[in-house]
């Protein structure tokens, strides 16, 4: 602000005009200089609040990032001990196994289908899963296939009794090395999650110390037998052809992140698993107290290891059978298999990049009827994008490609992928995860969302992978938004 000396301003002759004047002079002055310094003051005020609320923003997004970088951190440190940790299991490394019947193949197999058997008097539970397993099969199924059973009993009358049956009933595939019966003990301290001999536990404390132990054995003894594990119990129906739809649909996932494959909808049967992934799930299984339950143990893994939700496919493959004693009931969930109605596709509108032709248009494959929508020659990078009205939380999803009764004009890779995000004037989604890859022309699975999550499905794309020069049938896309019912298996 100018400094201004009042007394070297020249001065008017006396008068009261002339000193009115000067007055006002003076006070306009004045007034502008107050509202001069009010202005500045103001917006200096404004300044410090604007640089007050970007510094605010700055510190969230430095305090959010350096959060996101110490939880990156803990993540990485507890993956990385989690992957050590079958080298600090010396229950399993001392592990001692007896083979009771058959011998391990001459040769990495496929598939190991894992049973842990706790026998049970007056049942013959597990020989009728064994027979329902193998009835199921053909034999060119049964040459990719090593089922492993590992049974558990203190009373060796009993034992002998049942390996003789086992012998006596499947002989032909013992014989052919397709079946092969242990019995293990692990070697050491007890492990965390087992009894030791001062502990006065629960019932059910003992029962899921022995689950977990008996099942740690069974996978530690399947890890270099095949490249795959499936886990069954020993109260299961299998349904034909089981094992060439878990082998394509292996096949379609091979080179995609996965930790876990859902077949049914069962708490331990019809799980697959990487043999690669064994030691660690076995490890893991012994190193939680012993009242900690089997089940959620096995739905916890595949966290652990970064699928953060279940990949569960919509038609089950295994089937619970057979009451469970009052114990069990007790102890475990009741196994419920999910019951869907017919789909109800929201109001949906559908675009596609592919070539149309005359008056067959994409919105075909999306009506509930004998229609489809079909084109010719796809390309790698073709879409057909369902496009939800309002976003929906969505439970399962059904694509078929190919004619219903030849299988032809099938898609023979894709991959459909769930979209979050909805654009303007319904042109799409701005954010797609992989559902799951499109397996034998069909994909049907379930969709999962994290814990906590409010978002709901605004697309769901079909997507091809390679070009094919013919014919491509999109029958039919099914969609479930309606909770699905729960039947009590038995």
């Amino acid at each position: 602000m100018p400094f201004l000396d009042f007394a070297k301003m020249p001065r008017a002759a006396p008068g009261s005009r002339t000193v009115h004047g000067c007055l006002c002079k003076y006070l306009m002055v004045v007034v502008s200089l107050i509202l001069l310094g009010s202005f500045l003051q103001e917006k200096r005020e404004g300044e410090k609040q604007l640089m007050y609320s970007l510094l605010v923003e700055e510190k969230k997004k430095i305090l959010w990032q350096l959060n996101q970088q110490q939880i990156s951190s803990e993540i990485k440190n507890h993956l990385q001990a989690f992957k050590d940790m079958q080298k600090t299991s010396p229950g399993l490394q001392r592990a001692k196994y007896k083979l009771l019947a058959g011998a391990p193949p001459h040769e990495k197999k496929l598939l190991t289908v894992g049973i842990s058997s706790a026998l049970h008097p007056h049942e013959s539970r597990l020989l009728d899963t064994l027979r329902s397993l193998f009835q199921a099969s053909s034999g060119p199924e049964l040459g990719c296939v090593m089922v492993l059973v590992s049974l558990s009993d203190s009373d060796p009358e009993r034992l002998s009794q049942t390996v003789a049956n086992i012998s006596d009933l499947f002989q032909t595939h013992i014989e052919a090395r397709q079946l092969l019966v242990v019995r293990g003990q692990l070697g050491g301290p007890p492990p965390l999650g087992t009894l030791r001999p001062e502990d006065l536990p629960s019932s059910c404390e003992a029962l899921y110390s022995a689950q977990k132990a008996d099942h740690a054995l069974l996978m530690n003894f399947a890890a270099n037998l095949s490249e795959y594990f499936l886990m069954l119990d020993d109260q299961v129906h299998c349904i034909p052809k089981f094992i060439s739809t878990i082998y394509w649909t292996l096949s379609a996932w091979k080179e995609l992140p996965w930790v876990t494959l859902e077949f049914s909808s069962l708490s331990f049967a019809g799980k697959v698993f990487r043999s690669s992934d064994l030691p660690r799930l076995a490890s893991f299984l012994l190193v939680f107290p012993k009242d900690t339950p089997t089940h959620v143990l096995l739905s916890e893994f595949p966290l652990l290891l970064a699928q953060n939700t279940p990949i569960r496919f919509g038609s089950s493959v295994f089937y619970h059978v057979g009451n469970r004693s009052e114990l069990e009931n007790a102890c475990f969930p009741a196994d419920k298999e999910k019951v869907f109605g017919e789909p109800d596709n929201p109001t949906a509108s559908v675009r596609t990049d592919m070539v149309m032709l005359s008056n067959n248009i994409p919105q075909y494959a999306y009506t509930l009827n004998k229609e489809s929508f079909a084109t010719l020659n796809p390309v790698r990078g073709n879409y057909l994008t369902v496009i939800l009205e309002e976003p929906q939380k969505v439970t399962r999803v059904e694509v078929l490609t190919g004619s219903d009764k030849e299988g032809k004009h099938q898609l023979r890779r894709g991959q459909v992928q769930l979209g979050f995000g909805p654009l303007e004037d319904l042109q799409g989604c701005a954010r797609y995860t992989l559902l799951g890859p499109v397996v034998e022309g069909r994909l049907d699975q379930m969709v999962s969302y994290e814990e906590d999550s409010l978002e709901v499905l605004g697309c769901i794309r079909l997507l091809v992978l390679e070009a094919q020069e013919s014919w491509l049938l999109i029958r039919q896309i099914k969609v479930w938004t309606t909770e699905y019912e729960e039947e009590e298996e038995g």
